[in-house]
């Protein structure tokens, strides 16, 4: 390297430097900043470096010098807290639709978010392996094309499959495009959903984005918006079990007392209840009545009762019976 071009990177070398080797208990001295800059070639003086420091510290770094032992500079705050970099790590390793790889390459980069000392801490607690994850590696560019549909307001074509029992995949709808206006992508049951508007159909519908495939954006805008207007995310989560289509219905359910934090985690603060005697509550919902609704009420036990209406305490009640002959 020349001369000059050392020069004009010893400034970067200096805050890499500080940021990858120092942290509130790991300094380094100026004889250890001047060893590092000399094996990289880049010569520097003391006096130099003391401008350097400054000038980082009028960008914006929070450099503090240390007089007791361990006594050196180092980078007081990082741009992010380590706690808040155990909480991303814990997002990715723990999340379904990253795949294993991926999510070994997305820990790494944040790993470069701290000092290598907290990276070492951030490390021990990686545990990828034998967790289950998607494998659809196309995820990633399947979430960004639909992102940028819903940005230039165009709709997409794509193909959808499924898992057979043999462990293959094969394409719904005989391998025909599926087309859809996409209004919205939705995180549920730990997996990414597309919710859009399919105009064949005339309804909202939604799509788990890593059983999508061939995204393709189209010439034409997208339609629906109409029905999409008044559409609350979070509202339709609450009440699409499993992300399973149903007929819309407002249920009242008996609930046991015990359970009326399971049924705020669900429905969330504003869930409408009242008392019913000293030991229950009935509590009026808005749900998609659908087998995975049922299956939530009935892995709550034989204390919560549907009370109505009519109609689906006779759908459930049908459904049970038919379990029940499946084991006779």
């Amino acid at each position: 390297m020349s001369k000059s071009y050392n020069q004009k990177v010893k400034l970067l070398f200096l805050m890499d430097l500080l940021t990858e080797k120092t942290d509130g208990q790991h300094t380094i001295s100026m004889k250890e900043i001047l060893s590092a800059m000399e094996k990289e070639g880049i010569r520097a003086a003391r006096k130099s470096i003391y401008s350097d420091i400054d000038t980082l510290k009028q960008y914006g770094m929070d450099i503090e010098y240390r007089k007791e032992p361990p006594e050196g500079y180092y980078l007081a705050s990082h741009d992010f807290e380590l706690a808040e970099l155990k909480l991303l790590v814990d997002a990715v390793q723990s999340s379904r639709f990253i795949t294993e790889r991926k999510s070994r390459s997305l820990i790494r980069k944040i790993e470069g978010l701290a000092s290598r000392y907290e990276a070492t801490s951030l490390h021990r607690q990686v545990y990828v392996a034998d967790r289950v994850k998607t494998m659809n590696e196309s995820i990633y560019y399947n979430v960004d094309k639909i992102y940028s549909a819903i940005s230039e307001d165009c709709q997409i074509a794509f193909q959808y499959f499924r898992w057979t029992i043999e462990k293959k995949t094969v394409l719904k709808n005989h391998g025909k495009l599926y087309r859809i206006s996409p209004w919205a992508l939705s995180w549920e049951e730990e997996n990414y959903y597309l919710i859009g508007y399919d105009e064949a159909s005339g309804i909202l519908k939604h799509f788990r984005v890593d059983k999508m495939q061939r995204i393709e954006m189209l010439p034409e805008k997208r339609i629906g918006k109409d029905r999409f207007k008044d559409f609350d995310p979070v509202s339709y989560s609450r009440k699409t079990f499993g992300m399973f289509a149903g007929e819309e219905e407002m249920v009242s359910i008996r609930f046991p007392n015990r359970l009326v934090g399971v049924v705020i985690d669900r429905f969330g603060k504003g869930v409408s209840v009242r008392k019913d005697g000293e030991e229950h509550f009935i509590a009026h919902v808005q749900v998609a009545v659908s087998e995975p609704f049922f299956g939530w009420l009935t892995g709550l036990g034989k204390d919560v009762i549907i009370i109505s209406p009519e109609k689906v305490v006779k759908e459930y009640t049908a459904l049970l019976g038919t379990i029940m002959d499946s084991y006779k």
